[in-house]
């Protein structure tokens, strides 16, 4: 009867298993999972090319040597420079390689280098890798932070290489930014110290989360970094210091020996909004002079390294030759100032190689601040 239940009758819930069996599911898994790689692999495969043909497109250093820079740049400075780039390779690996199956490069080796600073092991590394690669390029010279004395290359040639082969070594164990500041200028007889308005280009290479290079030839400052082919290339950035900031970099532990004329021009900065200058600024310190450097000229600020009342500090601290000129060639090139606190840096001609001087530089209006106080 319609009213009595149906006995013995099994309603059964339609699953998908009668559809697609367990076997199926874990071949269309399996079918889903393999294009899907291919598909990753594939779109990798393409953006890798894009990068790679990217990277083919920006100028590399030999050519922006023998185009950019003008093209009459002397062979000899070309070479120099390549030869610099090619050093630079090693010693960004080396410090890459720090504490890897060879001795710590932070470690101090026991001596001290011509200025009295303790050498590390990567100082020493790269003050002869760098002389490796001049040895053939037609220099006259080279001049090192790590020497007494200028070590001849050719005796009828006529052009210096003053460089500070590893600058910041305090970091290399830090894995802080170091790098290699270097210029290139005429000599004038025996006389190997020259002004630096004689540079005929000055750098620096940066061994950091990238290893990059900062040039001048006497015409604009401008950005490489290398490739992983080992080549360096131009990068898309146009260097130029803006003339005002908000930035400074100084190290403040040193303020109780600052001379008056610090103190006062850092106090207005910190001073900020509620202070003579209405504004508010931040201060930035690497303890590395290409790190503050390569900041200052990517964003603007300033740097303060002055001199104050310790003991080896009343002249300064950085060396004019192979610090504070090669710097100042490429902040100026980049629209920025460089002083001592009375002059141009590249004004002052070298009482001998390791002279130490007070250094600002940086964004020009913030420079002439500091200067006319």
């Amino acid at each position: 009867a319609s009213g009595q239940p149906r006995i013995g009758r099994k309603r059964h819930a339609v699953s998908a298993h009668h559809f697609w069996p367990e076997a199926s599911s874990r071949w269309l898994g399996s079918f889903l999972s393999g294009h899907l790689a291919a598909l990753i692999l594939v779109y990798s495969f393409i953006w890798l090319s894009s990068m790679t043909r990217s990277a083919c497109d920006h100028l590399d250093l030999r050519s922006f040597l023998q185009t950019t820079a003008g093209g009459t740049l002397p062979s000899v400075v070309q070479a120099s420079l390549l030869g610099l780039a090619e050093a630079s390779v090693h010693i960004a690996r080396l410090a890459a390689q720090n504490g890897i199956g060879q001795a710590a490069l932070g470690d101090v080796t026991g001596a001290e280098n011509a200025d009295g600073d303790d050498q590390k092991a990567l100082d020493v590394m790269a003050d002869q890798l760098i002389e490796q690669a001049l040895r053939n390029t037609g220099l006259h010279a080279y001049l090192s932070e790590e020497r007494e004395a200028a070590v001849c290359l050719s005796a009828d040639a006529d052009l210096i290489c003053a460089c500070d082969p590893l600058d910041g070594s305090s970091n290399i164990d830090t894995n802080l930014t170091i790098g290699t500041i270097f210029s290139i200028y005429p000599r004038s007889g025996d006389n190997l110290l020259r002004p630096g308005r004689e540079q005929l280009a000055a750098g620096f290479f940066a061994y950091g989360p990238q290893t990059a290079l900062i040039l001048t030839c006497g015409a604009g400052t401008f950005a490489f970094c290398l490739d992983d082919t080992g080549t360096y290339r131009q990068m898309d950035w146009q260097v130029a210091i803006p003339k005002t900031t908000s930035e400074f970099a100084i190290n403040a532990a040193n303020q109780r020996h600052w001379s008056d004329r610090t103190r006062h021009y850092i106090d207005q900065l910190l001073a900020g909004s509620d202070g003579v200058r209405a504004k508010n600024f931040n201060m930035r310190w690497a303890g590395s002079l290409v790190a503050d450097s390569w900041r200052i000229l990517r964003r603007g600020g300033v740097f303060l390294y002055p001199e104050d009342s310790r003991d080896g500090y009343q002249a300064g601290r950085l060396r004019l030759v192979y610090e504070a000129n090669p710097i100042s060639f490429l902040i100026e090139q980049a629209g920025g100032a460089a002083t001592d606190g009375k002059q141009h840096i590249m004004d002052i001609t070298p009482d001998h190689l390791h002279q130490r001087i007070p250094l600002i530089f940086g964004s020009a209006d913030e420079v002439e601040r500091y200067k006319n106080i």
